[in-house]
């Protein structure tokens, strides 16, 4: 263990016309420090996760932190990205500063402003996560990729509509106890199975009801070397925090395997020293339905081709032996780019420390975060476990 969360903050997600990406910044930075009971002078270290690609003028966003209090001023502030995983980059990599003993305490705020960039070009941005030489003409743009991949998927082991809406429907059930959560509703199997006029077909075999929704909001979590966390009034440690990159084309590798995914999810497990069924519940990455039916197989939980039994047999319902994504996951509570990682973090420290609401699951103690970018090109995965 080489580093706790000791504090967080966290945004509504959803359509936040009031807010600009330097507001939100602020908001979390202010709010996850007075959590902490941590003075801004006390900061060695801020790290920014922001993906942008253009949802934003403002391209250099590192030091909008500073804006939260005068004494951060002069403070080291990067900006990472890493797609769709910038979040767990963010925090990855304040990690590494604790591990290198370069810094005691470090701030990390993700965020990210989408709604207000218009409908085509929302499409453009998120298609630079894909590997655009060979795959930016792909109709429906990055929907269209994991349409690609679920038909792929349909056409081996068969016609698997009825798990992704089970998917689809569980997440917008736990989705409903989420403050934080962009769409509150439960919509149900019948809903999320059904094509209509208000859940169309969007890329291939994926409805409306099977992707993530574009989003604003932020999140933040101090992070504290385990010396000083263990004087502060909550620490969350890092029983593993591994990160695991694959090829960005999709021709060079098989889609349906997820491989980075599970090899880091092995090297997390093994270096917590736990096996996946000693997890108490885990947030993955469910960027598209498909994606969470996949990463069913890439931890482990199910063998390849056998997904569909997750979500059937219950496995991953928030009472199931493995409750997965009980906040309503990306598909419930929206997926603005450069926070979802490290709102995954902030809400599974919640979790360990019991003041989830609503979405708490009973008797929280190990916590697994899978966190990808791109087409599992990306992969971070966290064990979190309370140690005060």
């Amino acid at each position: 263990m080489t580093g706790c969360i000791v504090g967080w903050a966290h945004t509504p997600f959803g359509r936040l016309d009031t807010e600009t990406v330097e507001s939100l910044i602020v908001r979390v930075a202010t709010d996850a420090l007075a959590d902490a009971g941590i003075a801004p002078k006390d900061v060695d270290e801020i790290v920014l996760g922001h993906f942008n690609a253009g949802f934003s003028a403002q391209d250099f966003t590192a030091s909008l932190v500073l804006q939260a209090s005068p004494d951060l001023r002069f403070k080291r502030a990067t900006r990472v990205e890493n797609a769709c995983a910038t979040g767990s980059a963010a925090v990855h990599q304040g990690l590494r500063a604790l591990e290198a003993k370069a810094a005691r305490i470090v701030l990390v705020v993700g965020v990210e402003q989408m709604t207000t960039t218009p409908g085509p070009e929302i499409g453009r941005n998120l298609l630079k996560a894909s590997y655009v030489r060979d795959e930016a003409n792909i109709e429906g743009g990055f929907a269209g990729i994991f349409g690609k991949i679920a038909a792929a998927y349909f056409q081996k082991y068969g016609d698997q509509s009825d798990a992704l809406a089970m998917i689809a429907a569980k997440n917008h059930k736990n989705g409903v106890a989420n403050p934080y959560a962009q769409l509150r509703k439960d919509l149900g199997y019948d809903f999320c199975r059904t094509e209509s006029d208000k859940n169309p077909f969007v890329a291939g075999p994926l409805k409306r009801t099977d992707c993530s929704l574009v989003s604003d909001g932020a999140a933040a979590v101090v992070l504290a070397d385990v010396e000083t966390a263990l004087q502060m009034k909550k620490a969350v440690a890092f029983r593993a925090a591994q990160h695991v990159s694959d090829f960005l084309p999709l021709a060079k590798r098989d889609i349906l395997k997820f491989e980075g995914c599970t090899q880091a999810w092995r090297r997390a497990l093994a270096q917590a020293g736990i096996a996946l069924g000693d997890l108490s519940f885990v947030e993955t990455h469910d960027c598209f339905t498909v994606a969470e039916l996949i990463e069913y197989e890439a931890m482990g939980l199910v063998p390849e081709g056998e997904g569909a039994r997750a979500i059937r047999d219950g496995l991953t319902a928030k009472d199931g032996p493995l409750p997965v994504n009980p906040s309503g996951g990306l598909k419930s509570k929206g997926h603005p780019i450069g926070a979802t990682g490290v709102s995954m973090h902030a809400l599974s420290a919640m979790q360990l420390c019991g003041v989830a609401g609503g979405i708490q699951v009973p008797n929280a103690e190990l916590a697994g975060i899978f966190n990808m970018g791109g087409a599992a090109v990306a992969n971070y995965v966290s064990v979190l476990e309370r140690i005060k």
